[in-house]
């Protein structure tokens, strides 16, 4: 059955709006749990604006599985290896941008990423590379020794009509089925929510999907708990 990952980083964005101590993240990642989610996810950003390192640490004692999406910067890998999340999913990262865009470049980073997956590695976290949906991607994260990737599904969340949104879903099948036939675990996310997600949900070979913005916005009206089991409903 496919699992869900659920990235709780707006909770602290909401906390982080007033400096204060609500809403605090590890409650929403327990609510999370208890509706459903198989993992929480959360980005420590190189300029903590919203997941903190005390949250990551606090995390890491409250939750059975913890997937903390990071840069290749040393000092967040450094932290990573003391904190040792079950996963460590490594993404491009500017400093200037609201999210995440688009995939890691594996292709011209292949030494330094290298070196990243197999620190992380020897402390016993699994590592994922976030990518575009690219052979040539695919094959620069093998070579690094990371066996798990999350393909990037902005292009598809954000097509500007029916015709690109196949076209990307395509592209998104033919990524998975390539990876897949190399021996990889495949996740995707980014931009996905309560009305696109049935089709990426049904893409052969997929492990996990990754999701956080539509469920937390969704959690304003309805809870977390039960914002989590409606979209646990639309993939399972």
């Amino acid at each position: 059955m496919l699992k869900l990952g659920v990235n709780i980083d707006h909770v602290a964005t909401l906390r982080e709006a007033r400096k204060t101590y609500e809403p605090n993240p590890i409650d929403a990642a327990k609510e999370c749990i208890a509706g459903g989610a198989d993992s929480i996810v959360c980005h420590l950003r190189e300029d903590r604006r919203h997941i903190k390192d005390a949250d990551v640490a606090a995390l890491r004692r409250a939750v059975e599985r913890l997937n903390l999406e990071m840069s290749i910067a040393k000092d967040v890998v450094d932290f990573a290896c003391n904190i040792r999340p079950d996963q460590a999913t490594l993404v491009p990262e500017r400093r200037m941008e609201i999210t995440t865009e688009g995939g890691l470049d594996v292709v011209s980073n292949v030494r330094k990423i290298s070196s990243v997956v197999c620190k992380l590695e020897s402390c016993g976290i699994a590592v994922s590379l976030f990518i575009n949906p690219s052979k040539k991607q695919i094959d620069a994260s093998l070579k690094t020794g990371a066996r798990i990737i999350e393909l990037h599904t902005g292009e598809y969340a954000n097509a500007p009509s029916m015709s690109a949104k196949k076209r990307e879903l395509r592209i998104l099948k033919e990524a998975c089925l390539y990876a897949r036939s190399k021996g990889m675990e495949v996740n995707a996310g980014h931009g996905l929510n309560y009305i696109n997600v049935v089709d990426i949900a049904h893409i052969e070979g997929l492990h996990e999907l990754n999701i956080g913005h539509s469920i937390i916005s969704r959690a304003v009206f309805v809870g977390i708990k039960e914002a989590v089991r409606q979209m646990k409903g639309l993939i399972g």
